[in-house]
C-alpha cells in the first residue's frame, strides 16, 4: 500500500507543479524525497524479515 501511495503522491506532486501551484525548485525537491522514499519502500518489501515480518525459508 505504501508503494501506490508513494507513486500517486508523485502524480500529485507533478499535478501541483504544472498547474502552477508549486514553483519548479520546490518540485524538484519533493520528487527527489519521494523517490528516496520510494526506495526505502521497495528494500522494505524485498527484505521484510529485517522489519519483523516472518518469512518461510
Amino acid at each position: 500500500d505504501g508503494d501506490a501511495e508513494n507513486s500517486e503522491t508523485q502524480v500529485w506532486l507533478e499535478y501541483a507543479f504544472r498547474c502552477k501551484y508549486l514553483l519548479e525548485e520546490d518540485y524538484k525537491k519533493l520528487q527527489v524525497e519521494s523517490e528516496e522514499v520510494g526506495k526505502l519502500i521497495n528494500y522494505m518489501i524485498l527484505n521484510p524479515g529485517k522489519f519483523g515480518v516472518k518469512t518461510e525459508e
